[in-house]
């Protein structure tokens, strides 16, 4: 695909098999002799990406503790149990590495943030480490990184098929959504935090934003300058959103936060059911990952039921099987849709077993 090759590109060394180079997000050359065989990911994201561009865990040696908490809430530890016991103190939760611990797992590539200071990198550069640098918050960013640790692994065909997979759901869900006229468009107001504090993101930057808008609805919290805005209960009160959604990230939080709040239960999305958890699959389904495209397919069928007829249920068995080698039960799509939880909500029905 040309994002790949843009960003990829081998050159011969004489006298030695072909090098692996690829420029990263900060524009830097990474070179590697050989396919990466142990990689630690700092970024949270990248710990289930590697594992779905390789089929498996065994080229995962480090990872993100809120990455192996996914792992250990989600259904990638059914899939992977193993992978509960790779090491998730690489890292301080500000991304900042723990370089004794990350460089006891010896890896031959460290994923970390790119654009997010020095503090972040040369500490893994000067252990004498090699760091590939991968930015966030964009469809074509998520296709990029994606190439990029495939390429690192020596599979780049496995990132050209999901991400060619992604580019079919993506173009076919706006080509379904580009009649829909703004008064028939849901205002939807995606929560990343709702425990102890409200948060809400502006549409710069936001990829959330971009699956909602993709769908054929608009972000309630459009005009937020930032991202993770502390928002108060009145101003989701005079936003008065259609849909509610809830993060994935917060494992204690359910659909009672909205309706038994004295304000929120007031809001349209209450009142007419339309308050979702967002799914938790191989990784969460609110951020970019490798389940994306499931996502935006389950979005889409919320939003506008007589237009998105995804059979999700099948495209998840599909999906599964082609990103990790693993046939979905019904038990296991239950629970990563909560369909215990929010199996009532309005137009949930759809995605129960048959």
């Amino acid at each position: 695909m040309a994002i790949a090759l843009a960003l990829v590109v081998a050159q011969p060394i004489s006298g030695m098999a072909d090098p692996i180079t690829i420029i990263d997000h900060e524009k830097r050359t990474v070179t590697l002799t050989k396919p990466a065989e142990r990689i630690a990911s700092i970024p949270i994201p990248m710990a289930s990406t590697i594992i779905a561009m390789d089929g498996g865990t065994s080229k995962l040696v480090g990872m993100n503790p809120t990455a192996k908490s996914a792992i250990v809430e989600g259904v990638l530890g059914k899939i992977f149990p193993e992978a509960k016991d790779i090491p998730s103190d690489i890292t301080a939760p500000n991304f900042i590495p723990n370089v004794e611990e990350l460089a006891a797992t010896n890896p031959e590539l460290v994923i970390q943030w790119a654009d997010r200071g020095p503090d972040l990198v040369d500490p893994i550069v000067n252990a004498g480490l090699t760091a590939l640098l991968i930015s966030y918050g964009t469809e074509e960013k998520t296709k990029q990184y994606q190439a990029m640790v495939a390429t690192a692994m020596g599979k780049p065909e496995r990132a050209e098929m999901i991400n060619g997979w992604r580019d079919q759901v993506a173009a076919d869900i706006a080509a379904k959504s580009k009649d829909i006229s703004a008064d028939e468009k849901p205002k939807v107001l995606y929560l990343g935090r709702a425990l102890e504090g409200l948060t809400a993101s502006g549409d710069k930057g936001n990829y959330n934003a971009f699956y909602i808008n993709l769908v054929g609805a608009t972000s309630a919290s459009a005009d937020v300058q930032g991202q993770g805005t502390t928002i108060s209960p009145e101003q989701i009160a005079e936003w008065n959103p259609d849909v509610i959604l809830l993060n994935s990230f917060e494992a204690k939080l359910g659909l009672e936060r909205i309706n038994d709040d004295p304000i929120l239960s007031l809001t349209k999305a209450a009142q007419e059911k339309r308050v979702y958890k967002m799914p938790l699959g191989g990784y969460r389904w609110d951020p970019p990952n490798q389940e994306s495209p499931l996502t935006w397919m389950w979005l889409a069928n919320l939003m506008h039921p007589d237009i998105f007829q995804y059979d999700l249920r099948a495209e998840m068995k599909k999906a599964y099987k082609t990103l990790y080698d693993y046939d979905l039960t019904d038990e296991d799509i239950d629970g990563i849709l909560w369909i215990g939880m929010q199996g009532d909500a309005t137009d949930y029905a759809q995605f129960k077993a048959k």
